[in-house]
This record gives C-alpha cells, sequence and structure tokens, in this order.
C-alpha cells in the first residue's frame, strides 16, 4: 500500500485524502478526494483522453500509441496523489485492459513504475457494482437501471429500493461499439438490440428511472440542458422525461457531424462517439421502459470512493450529510438547530417526508451567512447551497433550500438571482420556501442563533392566529423588527400575529 503520512507532509491536522485513477478504454483519469464524509469532496479532477481501447475489436490489443501516452500521464498522476498526501492511492483498469491480450503486460509494467499502487483489473461485473456503489451515494433509494457507459462496456445494474439485484457488462461501450459497427449507426442500433436482449431482466424496472451514468451520457445531458436553457449548470440529478430523452437521442443519432458541431454544449473531444451513446440511450429506454433518464455525476470512482467510509457514514441520509456538513462548516452554533427545528413544529410545515426532511435540513443551513459580509450574506448564501458539491441533493431540493436561506436573509423576493432558484420550483414550493424563509428570519431576530434565547420564545398557530410568546426578563422582547417579522410570518400563513409576554 502506498500511503504517506500527513504529518510528514507538514498536514498534521488535514482531512485524510483519498486517491484512485480510474483508467478506462477511452480516458484516464484522477479524482483525490480529501475527508470520508456522506458526500465527496474532490480537490483534484484530471482526465486525459488517450484511447488505450480504439482498435482493440480488430486487434484484440491496447492501441500501441496509447500505452505510451497513458505511461507517461500515470507517471504523473503518481506524482500528483504523492504530492497531496492521497493515502491509499488504487488504480482501477476496465474493459479495454481486461479484455487485451497485452492488458496484463501493461499493467506489470505500470507496477514497477509504481511500486506498492495497488492496480486491480476489475472484471463486468465488479466494475458494474461499484458504479452502483457510487451512484447510491447520491441515489440512495434509486430504483430502476443504472447504465454505465464507457468506451469499451457497458455495465448495467438492476436496483430496488437502493438495492443491487442484478449486475451484467455488454462489450458495447461507445468506441468498441463504433468498431464493432463500422461507424455505421444503423449497424450499432441492431449491435445494441441483440446485447441488451442478453439482459431479461431489464423490462422488470418498466416505469421506474434510466440512471445514465459515463462522460458520454454527461455530454448529452449537458446538450439538452443547453438546448432547453436549464438554469442549473449540474448534470447530477437532471431528469428528463421518457419523451425528451428519445427525442434528444433521435436527433444525435442522425445528425451529421457538422450539425453535431453546431450544437449548444456539444463536447469536441467526444463528438465521434455522441451518436453511439444516443443509439445505446435510446435502445436502453426501449428495453427497460423506464419513466425518465436521471442522470448521475457518481460512478466507478465514487463507488471505490463509498468502500473507503465507515458503514455509519455511508448510510447517513445523504440530505441531511449534505445540510450537516454545510453547518459545522459556515455555522456558529451546533446546538443551535436541534432546537430550532422543535421552535418551528407548531407551524405544520413538514406535513409530507419530503417537506419534513427539507424542514431539517433548513434548520442545519440557517446560519450558513453568519461569517459573510452583511451585504452578500444573502446572495452568497444562495448560491452556496445552490451550487454546493453535495451529491443527495437532487434539483428542487437545492433550489428550495436556497430560497429558503435567501429569503432567510432578507433577500427582496423579486432580486434578479432567485430566478434560478424560482424557475425550478412550483408555486406551492415557492410558497413552503417563502413561509419558511419568514419563520427562520423571525428566529434569528429573537434569539441571534442563541439557544437558550430560542427557548425563552414560543410559537402557536390555530384557525385565526399566530401567537408568540416570550418569557418575561429573559433577554428577548417583542421590538420593532420581532414585530415586524412577527407580522411578515403572520402574512404568509394568511395569520393575525399577536404576541403575549408571561
Amino acid at each position: 500500500m502506498d500511503r504517506f503520512s500527513s504529518r510528514e507532509l507538514g498536514h498534521a491536522n488535514r482531512p485524510a485524502r483519498l486517491g484512485v485513477v480510474d483508467l478506462g478504454s477511452n480516458s484516464v483519469r484522477l479524482v483525490v478526494f480529501e475527508g470520508l464524509s456522506r458526500n465527496p469532496r474532490a480537490i483534484f479532477n484530471e482526465k486525459a483522453v488517450l484511447g488505450l481501447g480504439r482498435g482493440l475489436s480488430a486487434t484484440g490489443r491496447l492501441n500501441e500509441a496509447a500505452i505510451e501516452a497513458a505511461t507517461t500521464v500515470l507517471r504523473r498522476y503518481h506524482a500528483v496523489a504523492r504530492g497531496m498526501g492521497a493515502a491509499p492511492l488504487h488504480v482501477l483498469a476496465t474493459a479495454a485492459v481486461r479484455d487485451a491480450s497485452n492488458g496484463a503486460a501493461f499493467i506489470a509494467a505500470l507496477h514497477e513504475m509504481m511500486p506498492g499502487v495497488p492496480i486491480e483489473v476489475l472484471s463486468g461485473e465488479a466494475e458494474a457494482r461499484l458504479s452502483a456503489d457510487g451512484l447510491l451515494l447520491g441515489f440512495a433509494a434509486a430504483d430502476g437501471i443504472l447504465a454505465d457507459l464507457g468506451g469499451g462496456s457497458l455495465e448495467l445494474v438492476r436496483l430496488r429500493g437502493g438495492v443491487v439485484e442484478q449486475a451484467a457488462s455488454l462489450p458495447i461501450g461507445t468506441i468498441r461499439l463504433c468498431e464493432r459497427a463500422d461507424g455505421d449507426v444503423a449497424k450499432a442500433r441492431a449491435i445494441v438490440e441483440r446485447e441488451l436482449a442478453r439482459v431479461p431482466w431489464l423490462r422488470e424496472a418498466a416505469g421506474t428511472d434510466l440512471f445514465p451514468v459515463g462522460g458520454t451520457f454527461r455530454a448529452l445531458a449537458r446538450m439538452h440542458m443547453a438546448q432547453t436553457g436549464y438554469p442549473l449548470a449540474i448534470v447530477h440529478h437532471y431528469a428528463i422525461r421518457r419523451e425528451e430523452a428519445r427525442d434528444l437521442a433521435g436527433v444525435v443519432m442522425s445528425a451529421p457531424r457538422r450539425a453535431l458541431e453546431r450544437m449548444p454544449a456539444a463536447p469536441m473531444k467526444r463528438l465521434a462517439d455522441l451518436p453511439f451513446a444516443a443509439v445505446v440511450l435510446r435502445r436502453l429506454l426501449r428495453a427497460t421502459g423506464a419513466g425518465r433518464a436521471v442522470f448521475s455525476a457518481n460512478g466507478l470512482r465514487e463507488g471505490w470512493y463509498a468502500r473507503q467510509l465507515p458503514q455509519a457514514t455511508r448510510t447517513t441520509e445523504p440530505l441531511l450529510a449534505a445540510a450537516d456538513e454545510m453547518a459545522r462548516t459556515w455555522g456558529r452554533n451546533a446546538d443551535f438547530p436541534p432546537v430550532l427545528e422543535a421552535w418551528l413544529a407548531p407551524l405544520g410545515l413538514g406535513a409530507t417526508p419530503s417537506d419534513a426532511a427539507l424542514l431539517v435540513a433548513a434548520t442545519r443551513i440557517s446560519d450558513i451567512g453568519s461569517h459573510d459580509h452583511p451585504e452578500y450574506r444573502a446572495e452568497q448564501s444562495f448560491f452556496r447551497v445552490l451550487r454546493q458539491h453535495g451529491v443527495g441533493l437532487d434539483h428542487h431540493d437545492r433550489a428550495f433550500l436556497a430560497l429558503t436561506v435567501a429569503l432567510r436573509y432578507e433577500a427582496e423576493p423579486t432580486s434578479p438571482f432567485l430566478a434560478q432558484a424560482r424557475l425550478l420550483l412550483s408555486a406551492a414550493a415557492m410558497r413552503r420556501a417563502e413561509v419558511l424563509g419568514a419563520a427562520l428570519r423571525l428566529a434569528f431576530t429573537l434569539s441571534g442563533g442563541v439557544t437558550s434565547l430560542l427557548r425563552a420564545c414560543a410559537l402557536t398557530r390555530d384557525s385565526r392566529r399566530l401567537t408568540l410568546r416570550l418569557a418575561a426578563l429573559s433577554g428577548v422582547f417583542s421590538g420593532e423588527s420581532v414585530l415586524r417579522r412577527l407580522e411578515a410570518l403572520a402574512l404568509a400563513l394568511g395569520l393575525e400575529p399577536h404576541v403575549e409576554e408571561a
């Protein structure tokens, strides 16, 4: 095991760092993660598109020119990981290396160059299950089919309620599929249909979700986001209906190269692979009967990371884990959120399990602007939540929590920057965020984020009135700011404000 002491490197108090190299058929990538949390934090992510698997279908061997380039790149990645103190560092080799006749010799040469670094040549099923572990970090209760498309293979996993039931690997990655079909999209369609027919359990997921994973699938998602003017440039958790996904794939499959080049967000380095990824996506939608395509940025590398986590960390609810992480990083008072949650309970804002989870998360992040400049707290907090790295937040959750915390910091409801969130929310969700933001604003006006002060007051409501009860001589009182914010909350709830002092 290639380990380096953080203390020896002069970083005694730094969180642990872990590095993984994904040695794929098309690209080679190093990711260095920092910390062991439910939400992976990648502090370094570098990719080189080398095409190790190009020509494999015809020759049965790794591409010789790519081997030389890969050796150079891996020497760099080894140096980067050492310099960053990433320990362990692990190399995962996938379809091209496992299938090539010269794959073993290539791995032996890498062992000589990087002594002590584990290099694992994954079987197709092992690769699929690692990808599933990565997906489940962000989709804890995933129900449907994971489809991880690389250059050499397509990994498929049947997930039911967050549990892996079956896994398979098919030789129809974008590079291999193009070569098997002699570059003909119509031939590729027939090949994919035959290969998918070998996996009878795909149809069991009819009506659930298809989870496309992999760089070329992510490229298709970005193209769709650009074409539709989607307000959030985050592929992870991007969901589109079955019909939209089919239409997207159909357009990309049939478009000539020059038309693809002109499409918004089309990646030049993956342009040749896009039609074949589109073929796979469209055939998968037909074979699975999936109702939606929900894209994931998590896959093999995050699955490896997940297996390094303590079990208790790995099974934490992802939304609350992300909120707790933000609270620890930017909040002031660790014991305040649970008291705030109890204080808000009489308002009845957690009517459904989803609403209840968002309410708890909102109490966790309610103080994350405390260290920002007062003039920018609302905006900074808004974007901090909307764009944060947490893999467990879908786009609705991000928008709801970002709008809530911005309103807690008195953002003007008509502020232009809030439009990004409002475009992602229903009218009912926006109203809940406005009510919750007003309630949080009142709570912090009363208490300043101090637990004992919040406990000295309480809210109650009935069909007509919202009542604030204040304990005498406790340090809380009904000043102008408190009354104004109580009135705002009462108005949002459609109630009359009332104050009682004991």
